[in-house]
């Protein structure tokens, strides 16, 4: 007997998964996982903080950017929801009253856990590379450890990892020095 070829999920299947859960679809199949523990949402916000003031608005830095935590991202048919993106102003000047957006991100911040680590390196990093994100960033809490990618034709270059304590200088947000060990503070 043949086996029928499994459903392609819609985004009506996306907005039905309860909201203590985050939602994606990839390849046309819906995947869930918990909403992120306490190391992995601490790494994301402190990040975001830290980035905010010199990219988001100039303060202590060159500004033009648009950084958002947990957007949802429609690129393609893929339905992606990173921890953090941004956008340089000129590839998107207004930030839309949108639900979700369309507009690929310049930068995209995957924060790593037991339950993301493979369905984030295996499905989502092709997508990015495959939409032109320029540079991703995957940060593992409990490794205390940041890899930084560049993209270079069509797939990602590593070009930095960076470990423990020390601040440090990460593209595209290399004008400041970034206090790493913020990000693994309990």
């Amino acid at each position: 007997m043949a086996q029928e070829a499994p459903r392609t999920a819609t985004y009506d299947d996306l907005r039905a998964v309860p909201e203590h859960l985050v939602a994606e679809i990839v390849a046309g199949q819906l995947y869930t996982h918990p909403r992120p523990a306490t190391l992995h949402a601490q790494a994301s916000t402190v990040l975001g903080e830290e980035l905010g003031p010199p990219f988001k608005r100039g303060k202590g830095g060159p500004g033009g950017w648009i950084i958002l935590f947990e957007p949802e991202l429609h690129l393609g048919s893929d339905v992606l929801v990173p921890d953090l993106a941004g956008w340089r102003r000129e590839t998107m000047p207004l930030l839309p009253d949108a639900p979700f957006l369309e507009v690929r991100p310049d930068w995209v911040c995957e924060v790593l856990s037991a339950s993301t680590r493979q369905h984030d390196r295996v499905r989502k990093v092709p997508i990015y590379a495959r939409e032109g994100v320029g540079h991703l960033w995957l940060v593992d809490p409990e490794a205390q450890l940041l890899e930084v990618y560049r993209l270079d034709g069509p797939t990602y270059r590593l070009v930095a990892t960076h470990a423990g304590e020390d601040p440090v200088r990460a593209e595209p947000f290399d004008a400041i020095e970034l206090p790493l060990g913020h990000l693994w503070q309990r």
